[in-house]
């Protein structure tokens, strides 16, 4: 592999307001060998990045890379051939937006994951949890009040978001399946959802003894649990049952928040997904009832960014959408722009991500060692969150592992 000595490179990485000074970073094969001022080493070309912004490499921890159409039921209805092939699309586009990594948090399997690693087509590293957990009646039951059919729990198609498990022994032997299968983490959903059809979003799915279950055959496997989450009660009894990773987490009040910070779990807050849903969801397909239950939870997205702020809780970057909605990946930054520091919003997108990635080190980071995960702006995103949107307009050079998947200009 080619070797890349990146000059005048002023490093955005979240953890400071400002850019650094001037450095120089050398790439060697897929990862940093070196960052500093002056670096004597040769390299197979040199990159002038004077006047722009060097950054790690984005990373989005809630996506759903086989959704490939708003509507999550019919998309359960999809060949895997064809939701292979419109997924790659997917990913290619989630990596020219800058985003080297991603989190998968329900549907993505291991043979996707492979394609990937393999070269196969353009893509950002996938993290998975392979199928999503629910109970029956929750959010990744799409049959409606009136289906009676026995809903599958075997053989699950690639466009299925999730699977249904219900009592402690299934759960378990579902998370075990998941893990057996190439999950990185377990995903559940222990809160009602818009786009399932028979779960109010009070509804709070799981019993304790299920969640403290999945928790346990988690961290037997040496990961975490993911949980779908919107109201307070949901969040306050996944954190006491272990759960580590809170997405949405919309319904939060500050108490729960201050716990949740002091247990150590991250959140995952996804208020775009629920911004786009509303203004082109039902053009696409989504269901009314589902939209109807998007309007619960929206209105209090911006509040929950300061309450968790506020409370010391760890946010990383999610977007949560589905089908054309995936091209407004990056508009999550300008969303955070409204209330949180910029700094923030880009740490949320690197370290924050690579933490919960359990990727601490190796990716989100601009350090020897790293996965040479780069993306090169045109200005500062500091001063201007809009430079990390527009389909990476303003990204001149984007690489993975040492890998340019796009160059223009430089």
């Amino acid at each position: 592999m080619s070797s890349y000595l990146f000059k005048n490179a002023r490093v955005v990485d979240g953890s400071a307001a400002e850019p650094s000074e001037p450095m120089q970073v050398l790439v060697a094969g897929r990862q940093i060998r070196e960052v500093s001022k002056s670096i004597s080493a040769s390299a197979d070309e040199m990159v002038d990045l004077a006047g722009k912004v060097l950054m790690p490499g984005l990373i989005d921890c809630h996506v759903h890379t086989i959704a490939v159409g708003a509507s999550l039921a019919r998309n359960a209805e999809l060949s895997d051939s064809l939701v292979t092939a419109r997924a790659s699309l997917v990913v290619r586009d989630m990596l020219l937006r800058g985003f080297t990594t991603v989190r998968d948090a329900g549907g993505a399997d291991f043979g996707l994951k492979c394609a990937v690693e393999e070269g196969i087509f353009l893509s950002p590293r996938l993290i998975i949890s392979g199928k999503a957990l629910s109970q029956t009646g929750g959010h990744c039951d799409f049959r409606g009040r009136y289906v009676n059919r026995p809903e599958i729990r075997s053989g699950f198609p690639l466009g299925a978001l999730g699977r249904i498990c219900d009592g402690v022994p299934e759960v378990r032997r579902a998370a075990r399946e998941e893990i057996k299968g190439g999950a990185d983490f377990i995903k559940i959903m222990a809160n009602g959802g818009a786009a399932s059809p028979t779960d109010p979003i009070h509804f709070l799915g799981f019993s304790r003894e299920e969640l403290l279950a999945l928790v346990e055959e988690a961290k037997n496997a040496g990961t975490y649990v993911a949980a779908h989450l919107y109201t307070d009660a949901a969040i306050r009894r996944a954190v006491e049952a272990g759960i580590h990773s809170l997405e949405h987490c919309n319904l939060i009040t500050p108490e729960t928040a201050r716990f949740a910070a002091r247990q150590g779990a991250i959140a995952v807050p996804t208020l775009v997904t629920f911004e786009k849903l509303l203004s082109e969801g039902a053009r696409l397909g989504y269901p009314a009832d589902a939209i109807a239950k998007v309007e619960v939870v929206q209105a209090a997205g911006m509040e929950s960014l300061n309450i968790m702020r506020e409370a010391g809780l760890p946010m990383a970057y999610g977007s949560d959408l589905l089908g054309e909605m995936h091209r407004h990946q990056s508009e999550e930054f300008i969303i955070r722009g409204r209330v949180l520091p910029a700094h923030e919003i880009i740490a949320s997108a690197t370290s924050v991500g690579a933490k919960l990635c359990q990727m601490e080190g190796k990716i989100g980071t601009v350090a020897p060692g790293a996965f040479a995960d780069l993306i090169v702006v045109d200005g500062n995103p500091l001063d201007d969150l809009s430079l990390l949107t527009r389909q990476g307009r303003h990204m001149p050079l984007i690489m993975r592992e040492g890998v340019i998947a796009k160059r223009v200009g430089l």
